[in-house]
């Protein structure tokens, strides 16, 4: 399930960009991923109106969609409550006729037989953005290297024109190495990250078979409560095995990820298990959720998506935590958990925000298992 936006930039260190072609530069950092046919808008605020915040991105959307694409895309933007925005549509499609012809205007202007795509998305959006009482600083398209100005008249704005996009290191890119960022490929990087090994489908199946037997006749041996504790003090033991270090064992066999994946399906150890991405154990606790999320089928797939999507929320990966909650929602639409992290996503949470729920839920005595 696509999200109507994908959300970034929350808790992440406060840059300025002043040149447009600075900000285009740097998209995929804001974003995560180098976006492809994309539609983006980039919040502006700060004492200046030059500080980068919220980054909303949206697919291009098909004709006949753009009003409500644009709804989306603007009401995302402002739960961050930006002073102004940036427009930029990312797109290799080529230059559509221009309805006015070819002559240069009456102010001597450049009006060319082409002009640059998707300028109904645009109106659209400016229309949204207007209502919305978000004054927008430049409109710009991105494409193949280089990028234009819709809103510039003159000859290196023309279509067969653009102005090639910055070299070096910018202050944005830097910022982004110093707290680890990874910037993919493109989005469809991101869902290769927790897609399945190849051929590995269908020894999982089985594995989980086989592990729904034991957990029913272990359930009418002991009961649900003793297996509940049996369930959170196996996942405790998985979590110690893949912390980094010597402290950590060797990979996880089809069987104890199986035993894991139908453990998460108990609310009570899929809700203590949210804790883990608070504590010390949380890197390990995330290459947990990874492992069991790429390796299970569906639907046991979306408890540890659903967690995976918290442990990189909570580290300022919005690009990520979008990808892990697609998983979950296509996988299982009546996970609740999955809905709700989804529409606080949705609607822009910051991460310190959604790590001060997840301690207030633990603190009133919400999920209380945690590890030794």
């Amino acid at each position: 399930m696509d999200a109507p936006a994908d959300a970034y930039g929350t808790d992440r260190p406060e840059v300025r960009i002043s040149d447009p072609g600075e900000v285009v530069a740097a998209l995929p950092h804001l974003l995560g991923f180098h976006p492809r046919e994309s539609v983006v808008l980039v919040g502006l605020g700060g004492p200046t109106g030059g500080r980068v915040g919220l980054t909303v991105r949206g697919d291009l959307p098909p004709a006949g969609a753009a009003g409500a694409a644009a709804r989306q895309l603007v009401a995302s933007l402002r739960s961050d409550a930006p002073t102004a925005a940036l427009l930029v549509v990312v797109s290799d499609d080529p230059d559509d006729l221009d309805p006015r012809g070819g002559d240069e205007g009456a102010d001597g202007a450049l009006v060319s037989g082409t002009q640059l795509p998707h300028r109904p998305l645009v109106h659209e959006l400016l229309l949204v953005l207007s209502a919305a009482d978000l004054p927008v600083r430049d409109v710009l398209l991105v494409r193949r290297g280089r990028w234009w100005s819709y809103d510039c008249p003159y000859p290196c704005c023309a279509p067969a024109a653009g102005t090639p996009l910055p070299d070096g290191v910018s202050e944005l890119a830097v910022a982004a190495v110093a707290t680890g960022q990874v910037v993919a490929a493109d989005r469809a990087a991101l869902s290769a990250r927790i897609a399945a090994p190849p051929g590995a489908r269908g020894g999982m199946r089985a594995a989980c078979t086989r592990a729904a037997a034991r957990r029913t006749a272990r359930l009418g041996a002991v009961g649900p409560a003793v297996l509940t504790d049996e369930s959170w003090a196996a996942l405790v033991r998985a979590v110690a095995r893949c912390r980094p270090g010597p402290g950590g064992g060797g990979p996880l066999e089809d069987h104890e990820v199986a035993d894991l994946l139908w453990a998460l399906r108990d609310p009570q150890v899929r809700d203590s298990a949210l804790q883990l991405a608070l504590g010390a154990d949380a890197a390990a606790a995330e290459t947990l959720w990874t492992e069991c999320t790429r390796r299970a089928p569906a639907p046991l797939d979306a408890a540890p998506a659903t967690l995976l999507a918290v442990s990189v929320w909570l580290r300022g990966d919005g690009a990520m935590a979008n990808v892990a909650l697609d998983r979950a929602m296509d996988s299982d639409p009546d996970l609740a958990l999955a809905r709700l992290l989804s529409q606080g996503l949705a609607a822009c949470l910051p991460p310190r925000e959604l790590r001060a729920l997840l301690e207030q839920a633990a603190g009133a005595g919400g999920p209380a298992r945690r590890p030794a």
